[in-house]
C-alpha cells in the first residue's frame, strides 16, 4: 500500500494540482478545505479527489506519513484547529511547492516565471508538446480548457512546471520556484507584484535572480524582450538566452490580424516561419503564444507544422479572458485579475476585440496586492478606458495582517481617477445591475481571483436570458 499524505487547503490550484500528482505517484491522498468554490471544488470532485469541507483534527488519518499544509491566512496553527493537531501529530510537514521539487528532481524541469502570463505559457508549451504526441509531466496553477488535469506526471524526462514567487507556507517564506530544480527558464515579465511580501520593486526581483542563479550553464533561458525589467534580469554568466515578444525579439510576431480568430507571421532572427491563429484575446496572448514557440521550436521538440495546429485549436484556461455567456447577444468574459498587469491585459484585449461596444467591469479587489495601501495608485490607471465599473467590497480574510484598504478607500481612489464607478455590496445588487443597467451594445469583463460571491455563474445565466440571440 502507498505511503498516505494530507493536504490541509486542499482547494488552492496549487494544492489540488500536487494532490493529483501524488496519486499518480501512488500516494493515498486526502484533504480538507473550508469555503471551497468552482471551478477548484468541481475540479477535485471531478477527478476522483474527495476532501473534507471543513476543518477538523479527525480530517488527518492516524497513519498519515505526510502533512502539506497551504500558504493561506485560515491554516495558522493559533486560529485552524486542524492545522494545530497536524503539528501536533507525528508526521512530517511541508509544503506543496518543497514537495513537488521533491517529485520532480530528477527531470529536465522547465520552469515557467513572472509577473503575469505564467500559466498561459506553461499551458501553451504543455499542449503543444501534446499534441506532438509527447508525454511530458506538468504543473498548472489553473484550470486548461483543453486537458483533463492541470498536473500530470508523465513519461517523458521533460517537467514543465508554472513557478511562482510567492511564499512557499507557513514555515518557509522562501518563493516557491526556488524549490523547483530548473533546467530551463521561461520568463515573462518581472512588473512589481505581491506588495504585502516584497515592498519595493527590488525586493522583488531579488527572488528572480535567485532563481536564474539555480539553472545550470547548459541550461535555456527564454526572456520576453517586451519586458524591461524581465530583460534587466538575464545573468552577465554565461547562459544561453534568447528573447520573444509582440514585435521585438528573437522570435515576434509580424503582420498581426485582430479578430475573433487573430492571426500573424511567427518570425525568427528575420526569417519568417508561417502563420498562426488563435482564438485567444488580446495582445498579450499573441506574446504567450510566441513565447511559447520561441521554447518548443529552439529546443527543436515539434516541428512548426504540429505547433501551428496545435495552437489553432488551442482554447485557454478557465478564468483567463474565457467567455461565460453562450446564448447571450451580449458577450461576458471572465479574467484573472489579481495583480495591476493582469487586469489591465484584459481590459486592453476586450477593448481591442470590441472597440465599439461599452465596456461593463465587475471588479473584486481579492489579493492582498489589491487590497493593501502600499498598490492604492494602482487604480489611478488600472481602469482606463472603461465606460463603467462596479466594485465588489475586499474580502476581509487575512487584513490584520497588511495596511487594508477599505471599500470607501478603493472608490474614492478611482473616482479621482475619473471613471464611472459604483458600489455593488451584495450578489442581488450585481444581478440588479444587469437586470437594469446592462444594455445591447455592451461588453461585460468580470475580474477577480476570488469567489466574488458566486455572482458568476448566476450573472452568466441572467445575460444568457436576457440577451438570447434567438430572442433579440
Amino acid at each position: 500500500m502507498g505511503k498516505k499524505v494530507h493536504v490541509i487547503g486542499i482547494c488552492g490550484a496549487g494544492m489540488s494540482a500536487t494532490a493529483k500528482l501524488l496519486r499518480d505517484a501512488g500516494w493515498i491522498v486526502s484533504g480538507s478545505d473550508s469555503g471551497a468554490y468552482p471551478p477548484m471544488s468541481d475540479y477535485l470532485a471531478r477527478i476522483g479527489i474527495s476532501f473534507s469541507a471543513s476543518y477538523r483534527p479527525e480530517n488527518i488519518p492516524r497513519d498519515v506519513d505526510v502533512i502539506i499544509i497551504g500558504k493561506n491566512a485560515q491554516l495558522l496553527p493559533d486560529q485552524n484547529v486542524e492545522v494545530r493537531a497536524a503539528y501536533q501529530s507525528r508526521a512530517y510537514i511541508t509544503s506543496f511547492p518543497h514537495m513537488l521539487g521533491t517529485l520532480t528532481q530528477d527531470r529536465h524541469n522547465v520552469v515557467v516565471c513572472g509577473s503575469y502570463g505564467k500559466s498561459t505559457l506553461t499551458t501553451l508549451v504543455v499542449w503543444i508538446l501534446l499534441c506532438a504526441k509527447k508525454d511530458p509531466g506538468y504543473f498548472i496553477g489553473a484550470l486548461p480548457l483543453d486537458l483533463p488535469y492541470s498536473s500530470s506526471i508523465g513519461l517523458d524526462d521533460e517537467f514543465i512546471i508554472e513557478g511562482d514567487e510567492y511564499p512557499s507556507g507557513q514555515d518557509d517564506p522562501s518563493s516557491k520556484f526556488l524549490h523547483y530544480h530548473p533546467t530551463d527558464i521561461i520568463l515573462s515579465s518581472a512588473d512589481h507584484d505581491h506588495v504585502n511580501v516584497f515592498p519595493t520593486h527590488e525586493s522583488y526581483l531579488t527572488t528572480f535572480r535567485k532563481l536564474l542563479n539555480h539553472m545550470p550553464d547548459e541550461g535555456l533561458l527564454v526572456v520576453c524582450a517586451d519586458n524591461p525589467h524581465a530583460i534587466g534580469l538575464i545573468p552577465k554568466r554565461h547562459t544561453r538566452t534568447i528573447t520573444y515578444g509582440v514585435s521585438i525579439g528573437d522570435w515576434h510576431a509580424r503582420d498581426i490580424v485582430f479578430g475573433e480568430t487573430s492571426s500573424f507571421s511567427l518570425v525568427h532572427r528575420g526569417k519568417t516561419l508561417g502563420n498562426i491563429t488563435t482564438t485567444l484575446l488580446g495582445a498579450h496572448n499573441i506574446q504567450n503564444i510566441v513565447g511559447a514557440c520561441a521554447y518548443v521550436l529552439e529546443r527543436n521538440l515539434v516541428s512548426f507544422t504540429t505547433l501551428r495546429g496545435a495552437i489553432a485549436m488551442f482554447h485557454g484556461l478557465e478564468r483567463r479572458l474565457n467567455k461565460i455567456t453562450s446564448t447571450s447577444s451580449v458577450p461576458a468574459y471572465e479574467g484573472f485579475g489579481s495583480s495591476l498587469q493582469k487586469a489591465k491585459s484584459a481590459i486592453d484585449a476586450i477593448k481591442l476585440h470590441f472597440p465599439k461596444r461599452r465596456l461593463v467591469v465587475f471588479f473584486e479587489p481579492y489579493t492582498f496586492s489589491w487590497r493593501d495601501r502600499l498598490a492604492l495608485s494602482w487604480y489611478d490607471e488600472v481602469f482606463e478606458g472603461c465606460d463603467q465599473v462596479y466594485l465588489y467590497p475586499p474580502p476581509s480574510l487575512g487584513s490584520a495582517s497588511h495596511d487594508q484598504l477599505s471599500s470607501h478607500d478603493i472608490l474614492n481612489r478611482i473616482i479621482a481617477a475619473h471613471i464611472s464607478v459604483a458600489p455593488i455590496s451584495t450578489p442581488q445588487a450585481a444581478h440588479d445591475v444587469i437586470e437594469r443597467d446592462i444594455t445591447p451594445n455592451d461588453v461585460v469583463l468580470f475580474l477577480s481571483s476570488g469567489s466574488f460571491g458566486g455572482i458568476i455563474s448566476e450573472a452568466s445565466r441572467r445575460l444568457d436570458y436576457k440577451f438570447s440571440s434567438s430572442t433579440t
